[in-house]
């Protein structure tokens, strides 16, 4: 459970249930009181932005290890430089879009806790992130369906997206990832309902960028599940989009959302530097959750 603090942050929802702008925090010189306010608000809200930030690539990594332990940039790709091998940066002149649902790096056994994206350069429009709610997805599914989803488990894939760029661009030789140099991406498996470590509520686990099939069942059938998962996970009433200033840091709990980059932009620059914290191992119904391993 996250642990009750004193520091009352000036929150402005931007749905009943499901994110919020966080008003006068300046997180170059938040407290430690102050960050622990955040990070109990990050589960609950589970996606929180901030306007009018001024960090750059060592201030949003000394943040990040304020928050919790940082990652690498990523299992497959380096990190911005030399300097910053915690940062990934998604940049669109390098290929480096997110336009399909997806929740980051479910296709390691440990996929991180929660991600930390900063906007640094934005096109004149367009651009925009959504996220959706995967506990409101859940909670809001019919009973026989989440009796269904509780007892399935899926198979994520991370070679339809970087297999391509480990083997070529990487001479097959990744990141550090849980203390092992990533050197192939093999599938893993999580439930498809995920319990939240620190809540206990249950969320929908799967995502059109990195699950592949559902085990033990055919594939038609693990395709009408997911399409059917995916549909509602992408409802209007469980999203909320963010409309990006430079300067703006987005942050949200890897745990319990997925999220989506517009592509809409054509040939403007867009570049975002993202950072992750470790996570646990995804636990389902009736699992005891591990978190050392």
């Amino acid at each position: 459970m996250t642990t009750p603090t004193a520091v009352r942050l000036d929150l402005r929802p931007l749905g009943p249930h499901f994110g919020a702008e966080v008003e006068g925090l300046d997180l170059a010189t938040a407290t430690d009181e102050d960050l622990a306010a955040v990070r109990a608000a990050l589960v609950d809200r589970k996606v929180l932005f901030f306007r009018g930030q001024s960090l750059d690539d060592d201030g949003q990594v000394a943040l990040g290890r304020r928050l919790g332990e940082l990652t690498a940039s990523h299992p497959v790709v380096g990190g911005v430089d030399d300097a910053h091998p915690e940062i990934y940066a998604l940049d669109s002149a390098d290929n480096g879009f997110a336009d399909v649902w997806h929740t980051d790096v479910t296709f390691m056994p440990r996929p991180p806790l929660g991600s930390i994206l900063r906007a640094v350069i934005l096109p004149p429009t367009g651009g925009d992130t959504s996220w959706a709610d995967a506990q409101l997805t859940y909670d809001s599914l019919s009973g026989p369906v989440r009796e269904l989803a509780d007892q399935l488990t899926a198979v994520h894939d991370g070679n339809r997206e970087f297999g391509y760029y480990l083997a070529q661009r990487r001479g097959g030789r990744g990141n550090v990832w849980d203390g092992e140099v990533v050197t192939r991406l093999e599938p893993v498996e999580h439930p498809v309902v995920r319990v939240h470590p620190e809540t206990g509520r249950k969320g929908i686990f799967v995502n059109p960028g990195f699950t592949s099939h559902i085990v033990g069942v055919s594939e038609a059938e693990s395709r009408a599940i997911l399409d059917l998962l995916y549909a509602h996970l992408t409802k209007p009433e469980h999203i909320v989009r963010h409309r990006w200033r430079v300067g703006d840091v987005a942050m949200w709990d890897n745990r319990s959302t997925a999220h989506y980059a517009n592509r809409d932009y054509g040939d403007a620059h867009r570049v975002m530097h993202r950072i992750t914290l470790r996570g646990d191992r995804p636990y389902g119904p009736g699992r005891s959750g591990r978190t050392d391993g």
